[in-house]
């Protein structure tokens, strides 16, 4: 079986390597897709990603994971796959304009970072047109970011950066981690649970 995998903002495939290495020993091989929010247009990233699953894959059983924004990326090519995967995996997926994006999007050097790409984390509209996943799906979401009365969260549980709520998809089932959204890649009960589910796909 191989293994598509995708960054989150700001980061790059070296972001995916530990659960790329722990994949391959499970004998699941990894492709790591990388992009850049700041330079890339969204229509040409989506198209790119595409060609690079279906290049690869062709007619072999395969899983995608995608970490933050690439969960965004993964739910935009999903139905535009020639060959569907066998299952999805969305680790810390941002499923609305969540809190930080709203901060984000009033700061000019955080607009030109964010760029094409980044940018429609913080558009309402299109996060809600996104179709939910048509093959199975699973998402792992943090709760090890602050709580209590110093916190932004307040009391709800979240990653650092998302509350649990933001990365809820309706219909599909949710498993919390005690990990922080820029690591939750390299969680051994993420991996292990992937590799899980991946063999009775």
């Amino acid at each position: 079986m191989d293994a598509i995998l995708i960054h989150g903002m700001g980061r790059t495939p070296a972001a995916m390597s530990l659960l790329a290495a722990r994949l391959w020993r499970s004998n699941i091989r990894p492709h790591l897709f990388g992009y850049s929010v700041t330079f890339e247009r969204w229509d040409e990233c989506i198209q790119r990603y595409k060609n690079f699953i279906e290049k690869r894959v062709q007619v072999n059983d395969y899983i995608i994971v995608g970490h933050s924004l690439g969960t965004v990326l993964t739910r935009a090519v999903l139905p535009d796959l020639l060959y569907k995967p066998k299952a999805c995996f969305f680790l810390a997926p941002p499923t609305q304009v969540c809190g930080a994006a709203r901060i984000f999007a009033h700061q000019r050097l955080i607009k030109l970072f964010m760029g094409d790409v980044g940018r429609v984390l913080t558009n309402e509209r299109f996060m809600q047109s996104l179709p939910l996943p048509d093959v199975p799906t699973k998402i792992y979401a943090g709760i090890a970011g602050p709580r209590g009365r110093y916190s932004p969260f307040g009391e709800n549980f979240n990653d650092g950066l998302l509350t649990v709520k933001e990365t809820i998809l309706t219909g599909v089932p949710l498993q919390t981690v005690s990990v922080l959204h820029t690591f939750i890649m390299n969680s051994r009960v993420v991996t292990q649970d992937i590799v899980r589910l991946a063999s009775q796909a």
